[in-house]
């Protein structure tokens, strides 16, 4: 049985990654699983939320010691759903800006070791992040812009943080492309090639 293709889509909250996996499941042939931090954050604990979708900045380190443990149970999970032959589309918020580096990104890249992973860098201005965190502001868990605080510290630790260090097998913008077009974007890297790298080469690296 053929291993099913794995697409992590990495980014900042808002930057339209749900609608990407969405878009992928509609678009793509065969049975495309999502498994990402939404999802996981049904299964997560309340008292432990967000769980794997802990911002930067070291504020909950409470909460820090389950991070490893939650991402390796949902990597794992990945990795059994792929070797069922089944493909999966992965929404996830990768940093390191906690109190301390945990070095989960290196530990989760190793876990889909032998797998078919295009890992994707799902890019948008912190502008329009702010814009969309304004439209949604009925939804209380997002931090959104004033006129006293135009730029919220955690907006500011998100975009800086979730890109590092940066190393993509496709990068995506969507203040340019529309959910069906960045699924587009990452169907033609598949066909089109070369060989994803971008796991392999994390899987090598070590935090700091």
């Amino acid at each position: 049985m053929a291993a099913g293709q794995i697409i992590i889509l990495n980014g900042v909250p808002r930057s339209g990654k749900s609608s990407i996996a969405g878009a992928v499941q509609e678009m793509f042939d065969g049975v495309w699983v999502n498994l990402g931090v939404d999802a996981y954050a049904q299964i997560t604990p309340p008292r432990l939320r967000p769980g794997i979708g802990l911002r930067p900045g070291g504020e909950r380190p409470d909460l820090e010691a389950f991070l490893p443990g939650f991402y390796a149970a949902l990597y794992d999970s990945i990795a059994a759903h792929s070797r069922q032959g089944l493909n999966v589309v992965t929404d996830v918020g990768h940093h390191d800006a906690y109190s301390r580096p945990l070095d989960i990104l290196p530990d989760c890249a190793r876990r889909l070791a032998g797998l078919p992973v295009l890992f994707v860098g799902v890019r948008c201005p912190i502008e329009m992040i702010l814009q969309r965190r304004a439209a949604g502001a009925a939804d209380r868990t997002y931090v959104t812009g004033s006129d006293e605080d135009p730029l919220p510290r955690p907006v500011r630790l998100w975009q800086e943080g979730v890109h590092k260090p940066g190393i993509y097998d496709l990068e995506i913008d969507t203040s340019r492309l529309s959910p069906a077009e960045c699924a587009e974007a990452i169907r033609r890297r598949l066909v089109d090639g070369p060989e994803p790298t971008a796991f392999p080469t994390l899987a090598q690296s070590r935090a700091g």
